[in-house]
Order: structure tokens, then sequence, then C-alpha cells
């Protein structure tokens, strides 16, 4: 890993004595609300646009966003925009998909609910600008070309479908890429451009039903159909997911360890950050995450001291215990929504069933975000930011870290 001074967004913040002063005399302490796990059009999102995403976080007085989309830093530039001009701070993330592959061989699952062994995993707080040059998007930019192997398959036995139940409907990977992407195409830009393809050519909702019906091999459709997210969720569901007619086997290739996951993201100036999926199904944890002393262990020894979770698929208690557990071993904790299917649901993060937050958690949630913050800072700044040019956390640290985020964060809404 390494770091440099680069020409960065928070090059004209003062220094950080100064910047401490100046917050501990002249700001009040405020828990901002915070969403820290956002996918963007740059990989799939239910925003069309970045101007859309931050209306809504300015609707919902949300004051840090952090992009998180998948392997890419396409959209770090147009996020940053964004943030300026509504003077909402930006946390620049990324996620990937990794194995691990003792588990894969045991049929332990992760933190993916389907796939033993398959691991999602984030990189918070990463170098912007981005060094495109770098080692690390060198290695980013080979993964996303990677991902583009299935879902071109995927595409092609669609079209296949499609074309046998009506010869004017035709999917194209490219006009897909062009019409509905940034430039990454995933399973959800396929179930897209197949619904708005029926949509725009057969007009009644009768027409519609015996088309889809035809698509899903002689089963009714389930889906509303005035309900356009509901409606391509159920298309990827039937064909795109495994059993479905047009689902492709990820390559193995596709897939890296999480030691190489975790040193491309030192070498783009991030934090390591395992996302939790715990009680995604009511009551039923994988056999990663079942016993939290174990999973400390497993994170501890390759140095992670961030987790995240995704709380609207949790139940409040679970989330309060859990946070709770690593909060005793000093770790960052940080929340989001995703936002990576078409539901355009709010951006406050709550809890399964509609469940708020309380004070606790969203101080917890902010504290994380300042940390991360923080660290953008310092990098920024050609300092060392919260975890060691070898990847070791300052845990010791924490407090300080969270002090300096919340000046920074403070001083980047106000000026």
């Amino acid at each position: 890993m390494y770091f440099c001074k680069m020409i960065n967004w928070l090059d004209d913040l003062p220094d950080k004595q100064a910047l401490l002063d100046w917050h501990r005399r002249s700001t009040p302490l405020t828990v901002h609300e915070v969403n820290a796990h956002l996918h963007t059009p740059y990989s799939f999102s239910a925003f069309h646009n970045m101007e859309q995403l931050f209306d809504k976080a300015q609707e919902e007085n949300v004051k840090v966003l952090g992009i998180n989309d998948f392997y890419t830093t396409d959209g770090f530039e147009p996020f940053h925009k964004q943030s300026l001009a509504y003077r909402i701070f930006p946390l620049f993330n990324i996620e990937f998909m990794g194995l691990l592959k003792t588990e894969q061989e045991q049929g332990i699952r992760v933190n993916d609910p389907n796939n033993p062994g398959r691991v999602y995993f984030c990189g918070k707080g990463l170098d912007f600008p981005v060094s495109k040059d770098s080692p690390s998007q060198e290695k980013i930019m080979k993964l996303s070309r990677e991902s583009h192997f299935q879902v071109k398959e995927m595409t092609i036995k669609a079209d296949n479908i499609l074309k046998e139940a009506d010869p004017d409907l035709r999917l194209d990977f490219e006009d897909i890429q062009k019409r509905y992407t940034k430039g990454m195409v995933r399973e959800r830009h396929i179930a897209r451009a197949i619904r708005t393809m029926i949509f725009e050519k057969y007009a009644t909702v009768d027409q519609r039903k015996s088309m889809l019906k035809t698509l899903f091999g002689g089963k009714n459709p389930l889906a509303n159909m005035n309900n356009h997210a509901e409606l391509e969720d159920e298309i990827r569901s039937v064909l795109l997911k495994a059993g479905g007619a047009a689902f492709v086997k990820e390559d193995p290739k596709a897939f890296i360890t999480i030691d190489e996951v975790i040193s491309i993201i030192l070498d783009a100036g991030g934090i390591p950050c395992y996302p939790a999926l715990l009680d995604a199904k009511p009551g039923e944890f994988t056999g990663f995450e079942e016993d939290w002393d174990v999973l400390y262990r497993k994170l501890q020894k390759r140095h992670i001291s961030c987790i995240e979770l995704i709380p609207i698929r949790n139940d409040f208690d679970v989330v309060k215990r859990f946070v709770n557990y690593f909060q005793e071993k000093n770790f960052i904790i940080t929340f989001g929504t995703e936002h990576n299917s078409p539901a355009l649901t709010p951006l406050r993060v709550d809890t399964r069933g509609d469940v708020p937050f309380d004070y606790e958690l969203r101080k917890t949630a902010y504290e994380g975000a300042c940390v991360i913050a923080a660290h953008q800072y310092l990098r920024s700044k050609g300092e060392e930011g919260f975890v060691s040019t070898s990847g070791i956390p300052k845990l010791d640290q924490k407090d300080r870290f969270i002090e300096l985020g919340a000046a920074v964060i403070d001083r980047f809404i106000q000026r």
C-alpha cells in the first residue's frame, strides 16, 4: 500500500489543529443523519441520476451519503459534484464479491444467503480524485470487465427466449449498456430492458400478462402490472436467478479471494469493511455469522475493524445486540440502505418493519461516518489515515478520528 499527496477535494480545508479549534469553539455537537451505503446508476440503482439521489437526501435531511457501487469508481466524480452543490458530505466507497475458499469447501454461507463461501465486501473512504493508473484501478477495471462475461451470456439466453415468444423483441448487450446504464451492466438492467420492451410493444394489461406468462414457461406473473419495480424484480427472479431459463453460473475467475480484495482496497486508500447479513431471514444466521465471538476472531485475523449493516433486513433487537457487541470491540460500524433494486424507498436508515433507529444507533452511524471522513481528510493532506501503510487499524485513536471527522463534515456542509 502507498499514499501520496494529490490535488484533492478537501485540500482547501484548514490544517488539522485549526479545523479542530474552529469546531470546538463554534459548532455544537450534532448527530447528522447518515446513509453510508448507496448504489448509484453507475452499477444499478433505484435512482435514475445523481441529482435525484441528492434531492431525496435533502428532502430527508440526510447530511452524509456514501456511494458504494460494485466494481467501479466511475461514479465518484459526479457524486462529488452533487455533494458540492447540495453541501452533503460524500463518502467514497466501493463493493466487491470475493471468495473464502475454506468456507466454500465446507459449505458454509458467509454473507451471501445462497452461495457458500461467497462474500460481499466493501472498501470505505477511498482516495478521490481516483488515480486511474494505480495498480488498484487496473485490478478494479479487470474485475469489472470479467463481471460482464456472465451478464453477456445471460443477455444472449434471454434474447433467445424473447424471440421465441415474439420475433420483434430482441435483446442486445451493447444496447442495454447504452440505454440503461453508465457502463456497468447487471442482471437488473436485463430485467428492466425486458419489462420496458414488453410495455412498449403491448398496450394492455392482458397482453402484457400473456407475454410474461409465455416467458415464465406458463406461470402467471404475480407482480402488480402497474408496479414497475415489483415486476422487474419478478422477471429477474424467474428468468435470471438460479433455476431460471436465462440463468448463467458465474465464472469462478470472476471471484478473487478476500485477501486480494483487501489488498485492492488498501492500495486504493480505503478501509476494509465487512457487510454483515445477520438475520435477513428472521431468526436465521449464516454459519459464518451465527457465533459473534468466532466472527470477531476471523475479522481480527485479517485486521478488519469496520462492519456495515443494511438494517432494513434485520430485526431491531438483533441490530442493537450486534452493534453493542462490536462497539465493545471498538469497531467502526456503518449503516446504509443499498437502494440497488428498482424500488425507490426512503434514504433514512431503519430496521425491519420500518422500526426506526434509536438515538444510540443514530450516534453510532454518525461516528462511523466521522471516522471515514477523517480518514479521507488525512489522506487528502498526504498523511496516513485510519489504517496504517500495512493495513493495521488505529483502534486506539478511534475517538480522535471521530472528533476530527465531525469537524471535517461540519466544515464541508457549512462552507
